[in-house]
């Protein structure tokens, strides 16, 4: 078994022209990347691998007169350049190094290569995600997968950064990844791409001793003691690679054939074959859509075909910062290690109570569920119990649980006792509810309403709401579960200035962990101690834990109002797309920048159903996963967004050209994505 650890350079940066050849204390920095590869332990051949053009014949000639093996090949397709160095010393495993990390530290790499190994996978790395300084970067992987990934990889951008089609294809590729045991290290840059990187890089170099490889507690050390040599700004990780995927034209034709294989057997042992109606094959374009997605990094998600996509979905609202956020995923791994559920109750939950106290403006009290429909169903017990009433008023969509199902359409299995308890009423008319409540007059313990969803409040109408039902001795109660965290920080009443006397959080507040939260007065809460609501995981720790880092995060950030910004951009460039193609009477975004929920109507060359359908395909085929709304998060960054518009203006267009052929619903032979039941009325 040989290992053979392949640096990738060339000379040709449009940054730093030249920058492997530069010197660094001493010797160029091709020379100490060279001499960490040759220290990483069981590596057997060192090979540099660069291009065949002529500006390359000097990092040629330097390998010549250093004794360094060099392989020349493509410019441009630098995986296959690496299959050809890798063939050409029969390698087993290839470690894939770059030329621009002078400060390479062959312990971690080894490391990697250790990982590789015992555990027996097709590609092990530390950057995946990354959490180490940007310059120690190690991957290494298996013949076998190089030489598959290079036969099937086509995006040029997988081609020229070697491995994201093995990183990215992970129902085919099994893969670890070595995790940097010290937190907030992947903030640091210490690689070399610009002239600033070379000042920072030139005067820690000086520091450090010039005739061997340095490890990385050593550059930490030095730090520590001469700050003045660090830097306060990072520029973005891997910006090339962003660039060139925003830059390439995503193919249109898309393989699903394993996420109908997966269809079939999920099908077998579970009713739908998903857990969750919105995330099912309910909600998406009959055979034209992923089905299962593997993972997710960022703004982006890859399903299990191995075809990527902008995520607009973010989880049903959950991923607000993005997946794989470092500082959530570090509060997660951190609290692991001390363990998941316990016998009694932890800090954190206090903890997390506490900063939900100073955030929200109807917290004066906290108890914890697992998701949305606990949160909204212990408000509904908590009403009921303090003013002795059983009736409630509804308005919008609140969960599953029977006292709001049985209100639906959708009410099957719902005893009608319950259903007759429940009153849906339309958002925005206050004399409807005055009207319902003066009917059973002294009957209703409260109204439960999100306080806005596809319109905004009118004008007053929230405070007035509050003031009637009070008037009629009931609650009211802020379903919050979407608007908190995102319309601000304290959640939909924070931005309007209305406080209720409940609320019911979850979604945004843990970024993707099953968390939810019941706030309220502290003598409605205090009927917690008399009401049963108490659950085996309503304490669970790692939940906690990334709520109290994501509360954290969103505030220090202050991410509602960059989703505010996002999301108005995103629906500006979108709606004169639309209006553009002539579509404005059929395909529309409404509500809020956080959150704007297409809307679809009925035209004259299909209904709303197959508009819905079609536009939902070609946006899929477009590369962007959406479902009912544009879901911004913190990580969608400009590239996202870029493609949404791309993808936008591709499936208008497509959308236009059917329309006017007529007959749209009889032309998508595959059906009609058809909904669950309505919760909100249409705009």
């Amino acid at each position: 078994m040989t290992t053979v650890a392949i640096i990738q350079a060339r000379m040709g940066s449009s940054r730093l022209p030249g920058k492997v050849l530069m010197d660094l204390a001493g010797r160029s920095v091709l020379a100490h990347v060279v001499e960490a590869a040759n220290l990483i332990a069981g590596v057997d051949v060192v090979v540099v691998a660069t291009s065949s053009q002529i500006g390359d014949d000097a990092l040629a000639a330097w390998c010549d007169d250093h004794d360094v093996a060099c392989f020349r090949g493509s410019e441009t397709d630098v995986l296959d350049r690496f299959v050809g160095a890798a063939c050409a010393h029969d390698a087993s495993i290839v470690i894939r190094l770059t030329a621009d990390c002078p400060l390479l530290d062959p312990e971690i790499a080894g490391q990697v290569l250790a990982l590789l190994i015992a555990g027996g996978v097709d590609y092990a790395s530390n950057i995946d995600p990354a959490s180490w300084p940007d310059g120690l970067d190690c991957e290494a992987m298996t013949m076998a997968a190089l030489v598959s990934a290079a036969a099937d990889a086509t995006r040029s951008s997988d081609r020229e950064h070697v491995t994201p089609f093995i990183r990215n294809s992970k129902e085919r590729y099994t893969s670890l990844n070595l995790i940097c045991p010290i937190p907030g290290l992947g903030r640091h840059r210490w690689t070399l791409d610009t002239a600033d990187d070379f000042t920072f890089l030139a005067n820690l170099m000086d520091e450090l001793p010039g005739d061997r490889a340095v490890s990385m507690t050593a550059v930490l050390a030095l730090l520590r003691s001469r700050p003045e040599l660090g830097r306060t700004k990072q520029d973005a990780r891997n910006a090339g690679f962003s660039a060139a995927r925003g830059q390439e034209v995503v193919a249109a034709q898309r393989s699903f054939e394993a996420s109908h294989r997966m269809l079939a057997r999920a099908e077998a042992v579970i009713p739908l074959g998903s857990q969750t109606f919105s995330k099912s094959r309910l909600q998406l374009p009959p055979g034209e859509a992923p089905l299962f997605l593997t993972h997710g990094d960022g703004g982006r998600v890859w399903d299990i075909d191995g075809n990527e996509y902008v995520d607009m979905v973010s989880g049903l609202l959950p991923v607000v910062l993005g997946y794989r956020d470092p500082e959530v995923d570090w509060a997660v791994r951190r609290q692991l290690d001390r363990g998941i559920s316990f016998s009694l109750a932890t800090k954190l939950e206090s903890d997390l109570a506490e900063r939900l106290v100073r955030l929200v403006p109807s917290a004066e009290m906290v108890r914890f569920g697992k998701n949305g429909t606990d949160a909204t169903s212990a408000c509904i017990r908590l009403s009921r119990a303090f003013t002795g009433r059983d009736r409630i008023a509804l308005c919008g969509y609140h969960g599953w649980q029977d006292w709001y199902v049985g209100a639906t359409t959708r009410n099957r299995g719902i005893p009608q006792a319950v259903s007759e308890l429940s009153h849906m009423v339309a958002y925005g008319d206050l004399e409807a509810v005055d009207r319902l409540m003066s009917q059973h007059r002294g009957e209703f313990a409260c109204l439960i309403i999100e306080p806005t969803n596809i319109v905004d409040p009118p004008e007053g109408y929230l405070e007035a709401l509050r003031q009637l039902v009070h008037r009629h001795g009931a609650l009211l109660v802020f379903d919050e579960v979407i608007t908190g965290f995102r319309w601000a920080l304290g959640g939909a009443q924070a931005h309007f200035g209305v406080t209720p006397d409940l609320s019911a959080f979850g979604k945004a507040m843990a970024n993707g962990l099953p968390i939810s939260a019941v706030v309220g007065r502290a003598d409605v809460m205090a009927e917690m101690e008399q009401i049963f609501f108490s659950s085996t995981f309503g304490g669970e720790a790692i939940s906690l834990a990334g709520a109290i880092a994501t509360v954290d995060k969103l505030e220090r950030e202050n991410v509602p109002e960059i989703l505010w910004r996002k999301g108005a951009e995103l629906m500006a460039e979108t709606r004169a797309i639309v209006t553009r193609h002539g579509l404005d009477d059929t395909l529309d975004l409404v509500g809020s920048a956080p959150w704007a929920v297409l809307s679809y109507r009925d035209h004259v060359g299909g209904s709303a159903a197959a508009v819905k359908t079609l536009f939902l395909r070609e946006m899929i085929a477009a590369g962007v996963l959406i479902n009912a709304s544009h879901n911004v998060s913190f990580a969608h960054n400009r590239a996202d967004m870029a493609q949404v518009q791309s993808a936008w203006e591709h499936a208008a267009g497509v959308l236009a050209l059917e329309l006017a052929r007529g007959d749209l619903d009889k032309r998508l032979h595959n059906g009609l994505i058809r909904p669950v039941f309505q919760v909100r009325p249409s705009a």
